[in-house]
């Protein structure tokens, strides 16, 4: 199956505001050159409160998460698993694989594969892994959707505290500039009330603001943005035949600045090839 015009990019993230959080302002801007947005989060976010039971928390989740996807311009898909039971495995896989193929995305945004829970990392190897079976005829996604032709370049957003799950810091392959993004971004944070209430409560930090305090910090890693999102990407082989980076590529140079202390990998699969490597 060919994919669609226009392009697409697909966030796949674990819970209800992870998008929010690391990659509606680089959504905003890709939809602001013509780029179609699809939001999803694995889980429902059904743990996510101490007022409500599972099934009710699930289903206010839905609706914030739904609000949250309009004040972004992006097509909601519905969650397919629960809080901390994301795990790397067959029935989940086949899921996030079958909303894969319905976005048809030249580029999914997903987590930092280290960060500070398990659900942010499988949620990462399950995005990787079901980006790589896209045109897969073989591999049956439930529902069963067809699979789709053409390249997919995968980015890995900055994990919560800049850094991995042992303290180590985690720099990106490059940043971009969402400052004009961030009231835009707030508005959609601002519709999981639920869950700025229960975080509130739960652990004592302003929702908002902690949205605009990773933003301003990975500004401060670029040393050129006010407010950044930091992205690495993916290796291309097996997802694209080229080793390009559509993402930098689709946006302004000005609203792009790679990351001078980051090496850049030199893969070929012809070893008689003297090119240079790619940009990040």
């Amino acid at each position: 199956m060919p994919r669609p015009q226009p392009p697409s990019v697909l966030a796949i993230v674990a819970h209800p505001d992870d998008i929010e959080f690391s990659a509606a302002g680089t959504m905003l801007l890709l939809k602001e050159v013509g780029w179609q947005l699809h939001y999803f989060n694995i889980s429902g976010g059904d743990c996510g409160s101490t007022k409500t039971g599972r099934d009710e928390t699930r289903r206010i989740r839905a609706r914030e998460s739904q609000a949250a996807a309009e004040v972004l311009g992006a097509e909601f898909h519905p969650s397919v698993g629960n809080d901390m039971l994301i795990f790397f495995g067959e029935e989940l896989l086949r899921k996030v694989a079958a909303v894969v193929r319905k976005a048809q995305p030249r580029i999914v945004l997903t987590h930092s594969p280290q960060d500070y829970m398990e659900d942010h990392m499988n949620a990462c190897r399950l995005a990787v892994t079901a980006a790589f079976t896209h045109g897969m005829p073989n591999f049956e996604t439930d529902p069963a959707v067809a699979p789709y032709d053409g390249d997919v370049t995968v980015y890995h957003a900055m994990p919560h505290g800049l850094c991995d799950g042992l303290r180590q810091p985690v720099e990106p392959d490059f940043f971009v500039d969402v400052e004009r993004q961030r009231a835009a971004k707030r508005q959609a944070l601002a519709c999981h009330e639920s869950q700025r209430a229960w975080l509130d409560e739960s652990q004592g930090f302003d929702y908002l603001a902690a949205c605009d305090a990773m933003s301003a910090s990975v500004g401060r890693l670029s040393g050129t943005f006010a407010h950044a999102e930091g992205w690495r990407r993916h290796l291309h082989l097996g997802y694209s035949a080229e080793d390009t980076c559509p993402l930098s590529e689709a946006l302004a140079p000005s609203l792009v600045h790679h990351n001078p202390h980051v090496s850049k990998p030199i893969v070929s699969l012809n070893t008689a090839s003297n090119e240079s490597p790619q940009a990040p």
